[in-house]
């Protein structure tokens, strides 16, 4: 019986350290790979960049479309009341 109980223990120990190895293996965590926690920052600030440059083309061509005068500014809703 003190036999048959230390085998048990023995196999649960075993069990048990099979187990721990076996979640903590470094082969596990290389498969995956990092994963970065933000996008990718290069990329943003290109994307940025292009609309900013679009944005100061719309710019430009209203400041000019107001200089030239050929722009008239009116009420679309009607006569007012």
């Amino acid at each position: 019986m003190k036999a048959r109980m230390i085998g048990v223990l023995l196999l649960g120990w075993v069990f048990g350290v099979v187990c721990m190895v076996g979640l903590n293996s470094p082969l596990q965590a290389q498969r995956q790979g990092p994963k970065p926690p933000f996008a990718n920052p290069i990329r943003q600030r290109a994307e940025m960049i292009s609309l900013l440059k679009e944005i100061r083309d719309l710019l430009r061509e209203q400041n000019a479309l107001l200089k030239s005068g050929k722009i008239r500014v009116g009420n679309q809703l009607g006569p007012s009341p």
